[in-house]
């Protein structure tokens, strides 16, 4: 991959990807606490956070879609909000136990292990990227940093 300017624009917003999990998971355990279990407190997330994307959708010029384009949408693409409510309510559910820093460690492997699958067979629309000993290094060198965080 080339640096490029755009490149280097687009590391620190992923990263904040990375802040804002830990954050928002940090936030929703403590909600945990006030409402009893980690689906209350995800069902309160995501009525914030949908009140939110309201908010910016509303205000932005891009076209909105009418009835027929919902309805022509693939069956496993509606799966997202799903796949959501099982990340947000886990994480609520194991960060306590094991901490922070051993769950985004799993999160993490458990992401480049799915995306090492999806680009090895272009799942999902994806252009096909084969997995080579450089990315497999990579996945056991984070699956061994994630062993060392489980060690308190």
């Amino acid at each position: 991959m080339k640096i490029t300017s755009h490149l280097l624009m687009l590391l620190p917003l992923a990263m904040g990807v990375g802040i804002a999990m830990t954050i928002q998971t940090a936030i929703n355990s403590q909600l945990r606490e006030y409402l009893y279990s980690p689906l209350q407190a995800a069902l309160l997330s995501f009525l914030i956070g949908t009140i939110a994307l309201a908010v910016l959708v509303f205000f932005q010029s891009a076209e909105k879609p009418n009835v027929d384009a919902l309805r022509q949408i693939p069956w496993f693409l509606w799966l997202g909000g799903c796949l959501g409510v099982y990340s947000i309510s886990v994480s609520i559910y194991t960060a306590p136990k094991l901490g922070f820093l051993s769950l985004s460690g799993l999160i993490i492997f458990g992401q480049i292990v799915m995306s090492m699958i999806v680009d090895q067979y272009g799942w999902l629309g994806t252009e096909k990227t084969p997995v080579n000993w450089q990315r497999l290094l990579g996945g056991v060198v984070i699956f061994t940093g994630v062993l060392l965080t489980l060690q308190r």
